[in-house]
């Protein structure tokens, strides 16, 4: 593959012909926060907390590819700014009761709100009626929790190649279901991977629960990025 120079905040970096501004960002020791996105796995640009500016216009990092030449602001005021009110935003809309959450120290979006240190929102709690479906087999879903990234729907998919969990209704009321089913027949090791390829913890394995202990969590021990960061 043909080597690509780009800048990110002033540092030169290197890029492979292909890749998008947040891989080649990761490659580079840089951390563009991402929620919708996950390594492996076609981006689709839903959660925009990975926004960055090019060239005036911003953009989301996770499906615009590196061009030769291309200048890129990252962590700029402007654009953390924009990526807290997105976080927040998440949050109101939610019911996120990080105390009582099996994903607490793994969840991602916690670990973003401890990033840009969030204390009190600058939006009103929606606190809409939400449920906990707990009729599935292997899995619950806690649409409480649900920021919709559609990692599930997108990744989560059988040997054949169906997929097990889809969006239901629209705009507000849209929620994250599983085709019971499909569900029923689901290996134990990949509902482990719904549970761990949720960012948040609206996707929990039955018969699961604080395999590690909480304060030894990933985010408990170091900050999100930092694995990144060089």
């Amino acid at each position: 593959m043909s080597k690509i120079t780009f800048e990110i905040d002033g540092k030169e970096c290197t890029g492979k012909a292909g890749q998008t501004i947040v891989e080649a960002a990761r490659d580079n020791g840089i951390y563009i926060p991402v929620l919708c996105w996950y390594e492996g796995m076609k981006p689709a640009g839903i959660c925009r907390i990975c926004t960055v500016r090019v060239g005036g216009r911003f953009m989301a990092a996770c499906t615009t590819p590196v061009a030769e030449g291309m200048i890129v602001e990252n962590e700029i005021p402007e654009l953390e700014d924009m990526r807290k009110a997105i976080v927040e935003m998440l949050f109101v809309e939610g019911n996120h009761m990080c105390p009582t959450c099996e994903k607490s120290g793994n969840c991602e979006l916690q670990a973003l709100g401890y990033r840009y240190g969030l204390m009190a929102p600058r939006f009103p709690y929606l606190f809409p009626k939400r449920k906990m479906d707990a009729t599935y087999t292997k899995i619950m879903i806690d649409t409480n929790r649900c920021v919709q990234c559609r990692r599930c729907v997108r990744g989560i998919v059988t040997k054949d190649g169906k997929h097990i969990f889809s969006m239901t209704n629209r705009s507000g009321h849209s929620t994250i279901v599983a085709d019971p089913q499909l569900e029923s027949k689901m290996s134990d090791e990949l509902a482990k991977k719904a549970m761990d390829q949720c960012p948040v913890g609206a996707i929990l394995k039955k018969e699961v629960g604080f395999a590690v202990p909480i304060g030894k969590r990933k985010y408990d021990v170091t900050p999100i990025g930092s694995e990144i960061q060089k």
